[in-house]
């Protein structure tokens, strides 16, 4: 026979899931006056796009000193273990999708993407590990869709008590210092 309790305890496979948002990243150059370099990169926007759509540079164009290409798509997924870092992303004063990005000599535009999240854990792994990491507003569609999220699997965890070793709490008895007489 058959134990069913093992299967219950089984989460639901569309529940596991992760949610996913294709992006194309934009991509700007900067001409510089400056003699030790000449320009500088770096992305400056994300654009929701269609799921099936293939791989794909579009140049943009030019105004004045900036010019700019679409790069993409990339996935930005969501993963239930990453709540708390979406709910912290939500939360903050500005939220936002962090872009980590390589330069690549043989590829037009040379500054190509790598990772796009939107999990503030993730983005700060990234810059720990020595990535080019730069963020960028996020879009609202992208941000309803991890309120959503977070709402269903964000716990936060409860706070602990934490027992204090101070000698000048209240409730300490303080020796009197010995007298010499």
């Amino acid at each position: 026979m058959i134990d069913r309790s093992l299967y219950d305890a089984v989460p639901d496979p569309i529940a596991m899931q992760p949610l996913r948002f294709p992006v194309d990243v934009v991509i700007e150059r900067a001409q510089l006056a400056n003699r030790w370099m000449s320009e500088s990169w770096r992305p400056s926007a994300v654009e929701l796009v269609e799921p099936m759509r293939g791989e794909k540079v579009d140049w943009l164009g030019e105004e004045g000193a900036i010019a700019r290409w679409r790069v993409g798509p990339f996935p930005i997924e969501l993963h239930p273990v990453e709540a708390e870092g979406y709910f912290l992303n939500l939360t903050a004063p500005a939220p936002c999708v962090f872009i980590m990005w390589r330069m690549f000599e043989q590829l037009t535009p040379p500054a190509r993407p790598v990772v796009v999240t939107v999990s503030y854990n993730e983005g700060a792994r990234l810059l720990d590990a020595g990535e080019r990491v730069d963020n960028v507003p996020m879009p609202e569609p992208i941000a309803q869709g991890m309120r959503t999220f977070v709402a269903l699997h964000y716990k936060p965890e409860p706070r602990k008590k934490v027992r204090r070793n101070d000698p000048f709490a209240a409730g300490t008895v303080i020796r009197e210092p010995e007298s010499r007489e």
